[in-house]
């Protein structure tokens, strides 16, 4: 593989890995969100669900990738192609980790649980935000572009937590 080429397969991979941390991001304000509308749930349950979707994602990405590489090239992924997929996917899996940091805070008695999901899903956003206002720098429009890009990912991560809040589950 040449050089260009290389660099290409590693762009690719670095924008699907930065897609599936979007997708992962917006879904974590979904269930958390969910978690803190149920009124339910306890630390130990809030942070079940949360590793619970998280593993369920990456675990079903996983299977998706292999099921795709399968039917495109006749064989399992392995080797690089294999380790390409865990990266993709590893979003999954780390978009967990804030939620369950502040779930753990607040298991400690730092912070009421409401509190910590609810902060969960604002960092979440922000999150979105700043990726936007990054894109934005990088396709070189200016600062107004950057902040209009990130307030528009910002504003699709509102979106769908203030639906998963009207919807009441």
């Amino acid at each position: 593989m040449t050089e260009h080429a290389a660099d290409a397969v590693d762009a690719q991979a670095t924008a699907a890995h930065l897609k599936e941390r979007l997708y992962a991001t917006i879904t974590m304000i979904s269930v958390v969100i969910g978690l803190e509308a149920s009124g339910h749930v306890d630390a130990v349950g809030a942070a079940a669900t949360v590793v619970t979707a998280s593993v369920g994602l990456w675990l079903a990405s996983l299977v998706a990738d292999q099921q795709a590489h399968r039917v495109t090239h006749g064989a399992f992924a392995r080797g690089r192609e294999l380790r390409a997929m865990l990266f993709v996917s590893s979003p999954l899996l780390l978009a967990a980790v804030g939620p369950l940091v502040l779930i753990g805070i607040s298991a400690l008695g730092a912070m009421g649980l409401h509190t910590a999901l609810l902060t969960a899903a604002g960092v979440n956003v922000a999150t979105l935000f700043a990726w936007g206002c990054y894109g934005g720098i990088r396709m070189g429009g200016g600062a107004a572009f950057a902040l209009l890009a990130g307030a528009i990912d910002a504003a699709i991560g509102t979106a769908v937590a203030v639906v998963k809040a009207a919807s009441g589950h």
